[in-house]
C-alpha cells in the first residue's frame, strides 16, 4: 500500500512540474499556486502553499469536489490535490487555505471544457539555436554550387583506377602463392 501511495504522489508531482502554475495571495505573506493554472470542470488540480508554519492545512473552495488536505514537503511548502467539480461553471472561484497561524485567500479560474487557458508561447525573434556555419546555406541556392559533370567524371576515373589496382594486386598474389 505504501508503494502505491508513493507512486501516485510521484506521478502528481511530475504532472505538476510539467504544467504552468497560477500564483495568488491575500497580501498576508503566503502564496497559493494552482496547477494547472486554469483547469476545466472535472480536472485534477495540484495545490502548493507557502507561508504556513503548520505541518498541515486545508484548502476550501466551491469549485472543489472535496476540501484539499495539504501536507508538508521537504522544502517547507504544503502540497495536496483535489478535483474540480464536473458541474462547475466557468469563472473565478475563491480558495481559502486554513493554516495553523494564518488564512490565505486566492482565486482559481475554471475554464470551459476544451478551452485552452492561454496562447502557447512562441518566439517573436529568431532563436539562437546554434548551427555554426550552416546559416549561410539557408540563404543561398545550394543546388547550383554542388558537384557538376567534371566532378562525376573525376570520381569515375578514380574508382576505375582503384578497381584496376585491386585486380592487379589480387592476380599478383595468386601467382606468388602457386
Amino acid at each position: 500500500m505504501g508503494s502505491l501511495r508513493l507512486t501516485l504522489c510521484a506521478g502528481l508531482l511530475g504532472a505538476c512540474a510539467l504544467t504552468p502554475a497560477a500564483y495568488a495571495t491575500d497580501g498576508g505573506g503566503g502564496t497559493v499556486s494552482v496547477t494547472p493554472s486554469s483547469p476545466a470542470a472535472g480536472a485534477d488540480v495540484g495545490l502548493r502553499v507557502t507561508g504556513c508554519t503548520g505541518k498541515t492545512a486545508t484548502a476550501v473552495s466551491k469549485a472543489f469536489v472535496a476540501d484539499a488536505r495539504l501536507a508538508g514537503g521537504p522544502d517547507g511548502a504544503l502540497a495536496g490535490e483535489t478535483r474540480i467539480r464536473s458541474s462547475a461553471e466557468p469563472g473565478a472561484y475563491d480558495v481559502k487555505v486554513g493554516c495553523a497561524d494564518v488564512e490565505i485567500k486566492a482565486t482559481i479560474t475554471v475554464v470551459a471544457q476544451g478551452t485552452h487557458p492561454s496562447t502557447p508561447a512562441s518566439p517573436i525573434a529568431p532563436v539562437d539555436a546554434g548551427g555554426g556555419g550552416t546559416a549561410h546555406f539557408a540563404t543561398v541556392d545550394t543546388r547550383t554550387t554542388g558537384p557538376g559533370t567534371a566532378h562525376a567524371i573525376t570520381g569515375l576515373i578514380l574508382a576505375g583506377v582503384a578497381a584496376t589496382t585491386v585486380a592487379v594486386l589480387s592476380a599478383r598474389r595468386r601467382r606468388e602463392t602457386e
